[in-house]
Protein backbone atom coordinates (compact mmCIF):
# COMPACT_ATOMS: atom_id res chain seq x y z
CA UNK A 1 0.00 0.00 0.00
CA UNK A 2 2.82 2.42 0.88
CA UNK A 3 4.45 1.72 -2.48
CA UNK A 4 1.19 2.50 -4.27
CA UNK A 5 0.76 5.75 -2.33
CA UNK A 6 4.35 6.71 -3.09
CA UNK A 7 3.83 5.98 -6.76
CA UNK A 8 0.66 8.08 -6.83
CA UNK A 9 2.51 10.98 -5.18
CA UNK A 10 5.26 10.77 -7.78
CA UNK A 11 2.69 10.80 -10.58
CA UNK A 12 0.87 13.74 -9.03
CA UNK A 13 4.10 15.71 -8.75
CA UNK A 14 4.94 14.89 -12.37
CA UNK A 15 1.55 16.16 -13.52
CA UNK A 16 1.97 19.39 -11.55
CA UNK A 17 5.42 19.85 -13.03
CA UNK A 18 4.15 19.24 -16.58
CA UNK A 19 1.28 21.66 -16.06
CA UNK A 20 3.66 24.34 -14.82
CA UNK A 21 5.91 23.85 -17.87
CA UNK A 22 3.05 23.87 -20.34
CA UNK A 23 1.99 27.43 -19.48
CA UNK A 24 -1.42 29.03 -19.28
CA UNK A 25 -2.52 27.95 -22.71
CA UNK A 26 -3.71 31.37 -23.86
CA UNK A 27 -5.65 31.56 -27.12
CA UNK A 28 -4.57 33.34 -30.30
CA UNK A 29 -6.84 33.73 -33.33
CA UNK A 30 -5.03 33.73 -36.67
CA UNK A 31 -6.11 34.01 -40.34
CA UNK A 32 -7.17 30.69 -41.83
CA UNK A 33 -6.05 31.31 -45.42
CA UNK A 34 -2.76 29.62 -46.21
CA UNK A 35 -0.33 32.48 -46.72
CA UNK A 36 -1.67 34.83 -44.04
CA UNK A 37 -1.80 31.98 -41.52
CA UNK A 38 1.87 31.37 -42.27
CA UNK A 39 2.67 35.08 -41.84
CA UNK A 40 0.97 35.04 -38.43
CA UNK A 41 2.91 31.95 -37.33
CA UNK A 42 6.19 33.36 -38.61
CA UNK A 43 5.56 36.56 -36.66
CA UNK A 44 4.90 34.55 -33.49
CA UNK A 45 8.05 32.54 -34.14
CA UNK A 46 10.08 35.75 -34.54
CA UNK A 47 8.74 36.85 -31.15
CA UNK A 48 9.90 33.59 -29.56
CA UNK A 49 6.50 32.09 -28.77
CA UNK A 50 6.82 28.98 -30.96
CA UNK A 51 9.11 27.12 -33.34
CA UNK A 52 8.08 25.94 -36.79
CA UNK A 53 9.39 22.93 -38.65
CA UNK A 54 12.42 23.75 -40.74
CA UNK A 55 11.43 24.97 -44.19
CA UNK A 56 7.75 25.53 -43.28
CA UNK A 57 7.88 29.00 -44.83
CA UNK A 58 5.00 30.88 -46.43
CA UNK A 59 2.69 27.86 -46.53
CA UNK A 60 3.04 27.00 -42.83
CA UNK A 61 -0.06 26.04 -40.83
CA UNK A 62 -0.56 25.09 -37.19
CA UNK A 63 0.38 21.52 -38.19
CA UNK A 64 3.91 22.80 -38.85
CA UNK A 65 4.43 23.92 -35.24
CA UNK A 66 7.40 21.99 -33.88
CA UNK A 67 7.55 23.49 -30.39
CA UNK A 68 4.80 25.27 -28.48
CA UNK A 69 6.47 25.92 -25.10
CA UNK A 70 3.73 28.23 -23.82
CA UNK A 71 0.90 25.86 -24.74
CA UNK A 72 -0.83 28.43 -26.94
CA UNK A 73 -4.12 27.32 -28.46
CA UNK A 74 -4.73 28.55 -31.99
CA UNK A 75 -8.10 29.43 -33.49
CA UNK A 76 -8.08 29.57 -37.28
CA UNK A 77 -10.59 32.22 -38.38
CA UNK A 78 -11.56 33.77 -41.71
CA UNK A 79 -9.41 36.91 -41.95
CA UNK A 80 -12.30 39.38 -42.22
CA UNK A 81 -13.87 38.00 -39.02
CA UNK A 82 -10.79 38.34 -36.81
CA UNK A 83 -11.77 41.76 -35.37
CA UNK A 84 -15.20 40.30 -34.50
CA UNK A 85 -13.73 37.44 -32.43
CA UNK A 86 -11.06 39.54 -30.72
CA UNK A 87 -13.06 39.90 -27.49
CA UNK A 88 -13.46 36.11 -27.27
CA UNK A 89 -9.74 35.25 -27.41
CA UNK A 90 -6.63 36.44 -25.62
CA UNK A 91 -5.03 37.79 -28.80
CA UNK A 92 -5.63 37.93 -32.56
CA UNK A 93 -3.23 38.40 -35.45
CA UNK A 94 -5.06 40.69 -37.88
CA UNK A 95 -4.33 42.04 -41.35
CA UNK A 96 -3.99 45.82 -41.26
CA UNK A 97 -6.83 46.42 -43.72
CA UNK A 98 -9.29 44.61 -41.45
CA UNK A 99 -7.81 46.20 -38.34
CA UNK A 100 -8.24 49.70 -39.76
CA UNK A 101 -11.82 48.94 -40.79
CA UNK A 102 -12.51 47.88 -37.19
CA UNK A 103 -11.05 51.15 -35.82
CA UNK A 104 -7.87 49.43 -34.64
CA UNK A 105 -4.83 51.57 -35.39
CA UNK A 106 -1.94 49.21 -36.26
CA UNK A 107 0.64 51.75 -35.13
CA UNK A 108 -0.88 52.53 -31.73
CA UNK A 109 -3.10 49.52 -30.94
CA UNK A 110 -1.00 46.57 -32.12
CA UNK A 111 1.08 44.89 -29.41
CA UNK A 112 3.57 43.82 -32.09
CA UNK A 113 3.83 44.44 -35.83
CA UNK A 114 5.29 42.37 -38.64
CA UNK A 115 8.17 43.98 -40.53
CA UNK A 116 7.25 45.76 -43.77
CA UNK A 117 8.51 42.97 -46.05
CA UNK A 118 8.12 43.67 -49.77
CA UNK A 119 7.32 39.96 -50.19
CA UNK A 120 3.82 40.81 -48.97
CA UNK A 121 3.27 43.92 -51.08
CA UNK A 122 -0.36 44.38 -52.09
CA UNK A 123 -0.69 44.23 -55.85
CA UNK A 124 -2.86 45.29 -58.74
CA UNK A 125 -3.84 42.04 -60.47
CA UNK A 126 -5.58 41.17 -63.75
CA UNK A 127 -6.49 38.08 -65.74
CA UNK A 128 -3.53 36.69 -67.63
CA UNK A 129 -3.39 38.17 -71.12
CA UNK A 130 -4.65 41.65 -70.23
CA UNK A 131 -1.51 42.88 -68.45
CA UNK A 132 -0.50 45.10 -71.36
CA UNK A 133 -3.87 46.60 -72.23
CA UNK A 134 -3.83 50.39 -72.40
CA UNK A 135 -6.52 50.80 -69.74
CA UNK A 136 -4.56 48.66 -67.27
CA UNK A 137 -1.39 50.62 -68.05
CA UNK A 138 -3.28 53.85 -67.34
CA UNK A 139 -4.59 52.48 -64.06
CA UNK A 140 -1.13 51.25 -63.07
CA UNK A 141 0.42 54.67 -63.71
CA UNK A 142 -2.27 56.33 -61.59
CA UNK A 143 -1.71 53.90 -58.70
CA UNK A 144 2.05 54.34 -58.90
CA UNK A 145 1.77 58.12 -58.78
CA UNK A 146 3.28 60.56 -56.32
CA UNK A 147 -0.28 61.58 -55.36
CA UNK A 148 -1.09 58.02 -54.24
CA UNK A 149 2.23 57.59 -52.41
CA UNK A 150 1.67 60.86 -50.53
CA UNK A 151 -1.93 59.90 -49.71
CA UNK A 152 -0.77 56.59 -48.21
CA UNK A 153 1.90 58.28 -46.11
CA UNK A 154 -0.33 61.09 -44.87
CA UNK A 155 -3.45 58.99 -44.26
CA UNK A 156 -2.15 55.81 -42.63
CA UNK A 157 0.93 56.99 -40.75
CA UNK A 158 2.93 53.77 -41.14
CA UNK A 159 0.04 51.29 -40.90
CA UNK A 160 0.14 51.13 -44.71
CA UNK A 161 3.43 51.80 -46.53
CA UNK A 162 3.94 52.61 -50.22
CA UNK A 163 6.45 50.33 -51.99
CA UNK A 164 6.61 52.36 -55.22
CA UNK A 165 10.25 53.36 -55.56
CA UNK A 166 9.91 55.94 -58.32
CA UNK A 167 6.42 57.47 -58.27
CA UNK A 168 5.14 58.90 -61.55
CA UNK A 169 3.12 62.01 -62.29
CA UNK A 170 0.15 59.67 -62.63
CA UNK A 171 0.32 59.23 -66.39
CA UNK A 172 2.03 56.84 -68.81
CA UNK A 173 3.82 58.79 -71.56
CA UNK A 174 3.53 55.84 -73.96
CA UNK A 175 -0.28 55.94 -73.99
CA UNK A 176 -2.70 57.77 -76.28
CA UNK A 177 -5.07 59.09 -73.62
CA UNK A 178 -7.30 60.68 -76.26
CA UNK A 179 -8.07 57.18 -77.55
CA UNK A 180 -8.94 56.06 -74.02
CA UNK A 181 -11.25 59.00 -73.36
CA UNK A 182 -14.73 57.80 -72.39
CA UNK A 183 -13.50 54.37 -71.31
CA UNK A 184 -14.29 52.64 -67.99
CA UNK A 185 -12.05 50.30 -66.01
CA UNK A 186 -13.50 48.24 -63.13
CA UNK A 187 -11.55 47.17 -60.06
CA UNK A 188 -12.55 44.85 -57.20
CA UNK A 189 -11.08 46.01 -53.90
CA UNK A 190 -11.23 45.70 -50.13
CA UNK A 191 -12.88 48.78 -48.57
CA UNK A 192 -9.84 49.81 -46.49
CA UNK A 193 -7.29 50.85 -47.54
CA UNK A 194 -7.60 49.67 -51.14
CA UNK A 195 -10.83 51.38 -52.18
CA UNK A 196 -9.67 54.55 -50.41
CA UNK A 197 -6.38 54.52 -52.33
CA UNK A 198 -8.20 53.82 -55.58
CA UNK A 199 -10.26 56.98 -55.10
CA UNK A 200 -7.04 58.99 -55.54
CA UNK A 201 -6.30 57.07 -58.74
CA UNK A 202 -9.89 57.71 -59.83
CA UNK A 203 -9.32 61.48 -59.69
CA UNK A 204 -6.14 61.14 -61.76
CA UNK A 205 -7.87 59.06 -64.45
CA UNK A 206 -10.82 61.47 -64.51
CA UNK A 207 -8.43 64.15 -65.79
CA UNK A 208 -8.21 62.06 -68.97
CA UNK A 209 -11.96 61.34 -69.03
CA UNK A 210 -11.40 57.72 -67.95
CA UNK A 211 -13.88 56.34 -65.40
CA UNK A 212 -12.61 54.12 -62.59
CA UNK A 213 -15.45 51.96 -61.26
CA UNK A 214 -14.51 50.68 -57.79
CA UNK A 215 -16.40 47.57 -56.61
CA UNK A 216 -15.94 46.79 -52.91
CA UNK A 217 -15.66 43.23 -51.56
CA UNK A 218 -15.14 42.12 -47.96
CA UNK A 219 -13.72 38.65 -48.63
CA UNK A 220 -10.57 37.23 -50.21
CA UNK A 221 -12.22 34.87 -52.72
CA UNK A 222 -14.68 36.72 -54.93
CA UNK A 223 -12.28 39.47 -56.09
CA UNK A 224 -10.17 36.85 -57.88
CA UNK A 225 -13.20 34.94 -59.18
CA UNK A 226 -14.74 38.00 -60.83
CA UNK A 227 -11.45 38.88 -62.50
CA UNK A 228 -11.03 35.30 -63.70
CA UNK A 229 -14.56 35.32 -65.15
CA UNK A 230 -13.99 38.65 -66.90
CA UNK A 231 -16.79 40.37 -65.00
CA UNK A 232 -14.30 42.86 -63.57
CA UNK A 233 -11.06 44.09 -65.16
CA UNK A 234 -8.71 44.03 -62.17
CA UNK A 235 -8.46 43.66 -58.43
CA UNK A 236 -6.47 45.29 -55.67
CA UNK A 237 -6.61 43.57 -52.28
CA UNK A 238 -3.96 40.82 -51.99
CA UNK A 239 -0.24 40.06 -51.93
CA UNK A 240 1.54 37.87 -54.46
CA UNK A 241 2.05 34.76 -52.25
CA UNK A 242 -1.71 34.67 -51.61
CA UNK A 243 -2.47 35.05 -55.31
CA UNK A 244 -0.06 32.29 -56.30
CA UNK A 245 -1.60 29.92 -53.76
CA UNK A 246 -5.12 30.90 -54.90
CA UNK A 247 -4.28 30.18 -58.54
CA UNK A 248 -2.82 26.81 -57.61
CA UNK A 249 -5.82 25.80 -55.52
CA UNK A 250 -8.50 27.10 -57.88
CA UNK A 251 -6.92 26.70 -61.33
CA UNK A 252 -7.35 30.42 -61.99
CA UNK A 253 -5.13 32.61 -64.15
CA UNK A 254 -4.85 35.94 -62.36
CA UNK A 255 -1.46 37.68 -62.50
CA UNK A 256 0.26 40.58 -60.80
CA UNK A 257 0.73 43.85 -62.69
CA UNK A 258 2.30 46.09 -60.07
CA UNK A 259 3.12 46.27 -56.35
CA UNK A 260 1.58 49.29 -54.63
CA UNK A 261 1.81 49.04 -50.83
CA UNK A 262 2.42 46.74 -47.89
CA UNK A 263 0.29 46.24 -44.75
CA UNK A 264 2.14 44.71 -41.79
CA UNK A 265 0.19 42.10 -39.78
CA UNK A 266 -0.29 42.99 -36.13
CA UNK A 267 -1.02 41.19 -32.86
CA UNK A 268 -3.92 42.79 -30.99
CA UNK A 269 -5.01 42.20 -27.42
CA UNK A 270 -8.42 40.74 -26.69
CA UNK A 271 -8.78 39.44 -23.15
CA UNK A 272 -5.12 40.27 -22.58
CA UNK A 273 -3.68 43.75 -22.92
CA UNK A 274 0.01 42.82 -22.89
CA UNK A 275 2.09 40.11 -24.55
CA UNK A 276 3.77 39.52 -21.18
CA UNK A 277 0.86 37.27 -20.23
CA UNK A 278 2.04 34.63 -22.72
CA UNK A 279 5.24 33.89 -20.83
CA UNK A 280 4.17 34.77 -17.30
Amino acid sequence: MKKIISLLLVLALALVSFSACSGKGLSIAIPNDTTNEARALLLLEDLGYLTLNEGAGITATVRDIKENPYNISFKEVEAAQLPNVLSDVDYAVINSNYAISANLDPVTNALALEGSSSAYSNILAVKEGSENSDLIKALTAALQSRQVADFISETYGGAVVSVVENPTDGFDASLDYNALSGSTVTVAASPTPHAEILKVAKEILAEKNITLDIREFTDYVQPNNVVESGEIDANYFQHLPYLEDFNKENNTHVVSVAAIHVEPLGIYGGKQKSLDAIKN
